[in-house]
């Protein structure tokens, strides 16, 4: 029989379709291949084809905006938001408006084409990890921000316009709803037990282990007890910590080997598939400190959302999460390179 589900944080519900179980192979879908073809401004090379850039990682004294680097974040060429000019924020009777703006950045991961953020050795991605933190703390001096997201989008299924590997962070001027969900639920949980909801799905899920999908000294990843979506994984630091710019070196080399584990046990299991993944983390300025507790969450692209889940907010997913877990335990791949 079909389960409603309840979200702890959020209290979004969701619809664990049980009648309609699928296995890994159940899913029809296009699996991400790295082509190569054509021009790709963000290739080694081509850096004058790219927004000068903002920072970037190289090791050999080379000049800004020229080969040498491993790692380079431009702003995006085609920005959701400005980054110049003010709020102006302005009622037009009952509806209120504001200036587009904010900061919309590109975090390229590699000069090398033919790879992947899964395929990067390890000390690449955990750069990639320290490149989110410098530009968030940047980007947290500016007053007119009050979020500021990370998040990737791997394959034409999962909204990428360029298949070089690569990430993406905006800032914003307002907190997002989905935030201030989760936020506000945390809160909520604190007031009353006087604990850190994150914290307590850690230990249930340490004990119980039939989401737990993998553990290291530093982070958890579980399928989530409320997945909204087949194979959704949910990385989750151990230590309590609500903004993810805090964490420091030790925390980096723990989670870069996991996300890339994470990541490659997904195109194992599901065939390369097309995924989101985001970085939830406190709103600037929020004294969310004891409530809060900043996690990744990663998405594949395997089902489609449709007229039943816009109109009501709910989700069907049609592979219990359990089952996710055991699948993506067992495709433990990851030999550490």
């Amino acid at each position: 029989m079909p389960e409603l589900r309840k979200d702890p944080v959020t209290g979004r519900w969701v619809i664990i379709a049980t009648d309609r179980a699928k296995r890994p192979t159940d899913f029809v879908r296009d699996k991400v291949q790295i082509r190569g073809s054509g021009f790709c401004p963000f290739c080694y090379g081509n850096e004058s084809k790219t927004p000068p850039e903002i920072l970037a990682y190289r090791s050999d004294g080379s000049s800004p905006n020229s080969p040498g680097w491993s790692l380079r974040v431009v702003a995006n060429k085609f920005p959701a938001l400005g980054i110049e000019g003010s709020l102006n924020r302005q009622g037009e009777g009952l509806y209120d408006k504001m200036n587009g703006i904010g900061a919309h950045e590109v975090i390229i991961e590699t000069p090398k084409h033919e790879l992947t953020l899964a395929s990067l050795p390890v000390r690449q991605v955990e750069d990639v990890l320290w490149a989110y933190r410098d530009r968030i703390i940047d980007l947290k001096k500016d007053r007119r921000f009050k979020y500021i997201l990370i998040f990737k989008n791997h394959g034409d299924a999962a909204g990428a316009s360029l298949e070089h590997t690569h990430s993406q962070l905006i800032a914003l001027p307002v907190v997002p709803k989905r935030v201030t969900e989760e936020v506000d639920g945390a809160r909520e949980h604190y007031n009353f037990k006087e604990r850190c909801i994150f914290c307590d799905i850690i230990r249930q899920e340490s004990e119980s282990k039939i989401r737990l999908i993998s553990e290291n000294d530093g982070f958890l990843t579980i399928a989530p007890f409320a997945s909204r979506f087949p194979f959704e994984m949910w990385i989750i630091p151990k230590m309590h910590q609500c903004a993810f710019e805090e964490s420091q070196k030790r925390e980096f080399e723990q989670l870069a080997p996991v996300l890339k584990d994470m990541l490659t046990r997904l195109d194992r299991v599901l065939d390369f598939p097309a995924y989101n993944y985001i970085v939830h983390t406190s709103p600037i300025g929020e004294p969310a400190q004891d409530y809060y507790h900043w996690h990744m969450e990663i998405m594949p692209k395997l089902t489609k959302v449709a007229g039943f889940e816009w109109g009501t907010g709910f989700y069907i997913n049609p592979t219990p999460p359990e089952e996710s877990a055991k699948f993506l335990r067992e495709a433990a791949v990851f030999a550490g390179v």
